[in-house]
């Protein structure tokens, strides 16, 4: 099945998107996400930044359970495309004290304290529940996350949106950010991306995961999957077993985690 591409219209998007996507006209697109309707546990999406996101935090799912909700969020990010100067911002470069996080996001310093790393195509980064983050201006990645649309904003750089710091800093896990989920592809090198404890992530040439209910979502070339066909800028879901055609192309495959 081929999944439907829901334009998110957010401050810091952009007016223009690559040519495969039917961009609305005169709109601000953030976001891409694929849908078809239901209420899925794993979410793939396209983000395009023209300002930098706000520095913001997720629940792990304890906490999203305490708060009243399903799941918590992590998330994983493979970048496409990066103007010379993009970063990403990713933990902070020292750790601190909740409350002192707390007045960082209050009087600002919180962008100076926050670890804002260069990028560029190819790397990919997972970032776990509880990372203190936000993703910089001029960049283009897709996102595979934990289907939960929870974010707790701890600062916007005087945006007039809502904050979350009560919650924001109650999840956090104010502290620099393993260098070793991050993580930079090239080539045609293919790899395991994430395992667990949520969801799979493989970049892969080959079909994979085909005991499982996956999402495919082409780098480049064509993939197909009964009727359906699918390029970069598009997705596919797969029930368990049915057969995935790639013809050589690069892909993303992600899926629930396996149980044991």
């Amino acid at each position: 099945m081929k999944l439907h591409r829901r334009y998110v219209e957010k401050p810091w998007g952009c007016t223009q998107l690559p040519p495969m996507f039917d961009q609305p006209a005169g709109k601000r697109i953030g976001e891409v996400w694929f849908t078809n309707g239901a209420d899925l546990p794993l979410l793939a999406k396209y983000i395009f930044t023209s300002e930098r996101l706000s520095i913001q935090v997720h629940p792990n799912d304890e906490q999203a359970h305490a708060r009243g909700l399903a799941q918590g969020k992590s998330e994983c990010w493979y970048i496409l495309d990066a103007e010379p100067a993009a970063t990403l911002g990713l933990g902070l470069k020292r750790s601190v004290a909740r409350e002192d996080l707390r007045k960082a996001a209050l009087d600002g310093s919180i962008e100076q304290l926050i670890d804002w790393k260069p990028v560029r195509a190819g790397d990919f980064v997972f970032v776990p529940s509880g990372t203190v983050h936000a993703i910089g201006a001029g960049i283009s990645l897709l996102e595979f996350q934990q289907n939960a649309d929870v974010t707790y904003r701890l600062y916007d750089y005087g945006r007039p949106r809502e904050l979350h710091l009560d919650d924001g800093v109650a999840v956090s896990s104010p502290e620099p950010f393993p260098n070793e989920l991050m993580q930079h592809l090239s080539g045609n090198e293919e790899r395991t991306l994430v395992e667990g404890p949520h969801f799979t992530l493989l970049l892969t040439k080959t079909d994979a995961l085909a005991d499982r209910v996956r999402w495919v979502l082409p780098l480049d070339g064509e993939v197909r999957s009964g009727g359906s066909s699918a390029g970069a800028g598009d997705c596919l879901l797969l029930k368990a077993g049915e057969a995935l055609e790639c013809s050589g192309a690069r892909m993303l495959i992600g899926a629930t985690a396996r149980r044991s």
